[in-house]
């Protein structure tokens, strides 16, 4: 997938200038799919040249801090679309936590990585606490009937089990290394 994808799916729900949307990126879809303000900008400007996206006129008077205001348009919803219908293979896990691990391991320092893990396992449940705490604002009462706040619910809920996961793995992995002998 590309940021493309990303920022057409964001201006979609809602338009909005570049720093609406970094915000928005920093706020939610960037859990999934993240990037810097400079990707998303340099993004928009190659969405405005290729007419997925248009650039809205400005309300009153032009000024030098008026931001620029996106939507997206016809084309930008069609190849939206079209990319939603596409199947894709899972993207492959990469995770550095998995090498450390795997690395004390080779190399019989498996007390050294209890840091790294302990650490891991922090950020871990920050961001779960972070994804309940979204969860619990804005679907404590989901509307049965709206498609687009289940589906968005599902999304956070993929991100809770993938951190959960995390948790239980990294209290797994420590809770071995107490048992391990010293040395």
């Amino acid at each position: 997938m590309s940021l493309k994808f990303a920022i057409l799916t964001s201006l979609t729900e809602r338009e909005g200038s570049g720093i609406e949307l970094a915000r928005r990126f920093d706020k939610s879809i960037g859990y999934f799919w993240p990037a810097t303000h400079q990707q998303i900008y340099r993004e928009l400007d190659r969405l405005g040249e290729s007419g997925l996206i248009r650039e809205l006129p400005l309300a009153g008077a032009p000024s030098r801090g008026n931001p620029r205001r996106f939507e997206v348009t016809q084309d930008g919803r069609r190849l939206l679309t079209e990319w939603i219908r596409e199947p894709d293979e899972p993207d492959p896990m990469r995770s550095t936590m998995a090498v450390r691990v795997r690395a004390a391991a080779a190399t019989g320092a498996v007390h050294e990585v209890r840091e790294a893990l302990t650490h891991h396992r922090d950020q871990r449940a920050a961001n779960l606490r972070r994804y309940r705490e979204i969860e619990d604002r804005d679907f404590a009462r989901p509307d049965p009937g709206d498609a687009r706040d289940l589906l968005q619910h599902r999304v956070l809920t993929l991100g809770i089990q993938v951190e959960q996961a995390w948790v239980s793995w990294c209290d797994e992995v420590l809770e071995m290394l107490d048992r391990l002998p010293a040395g």
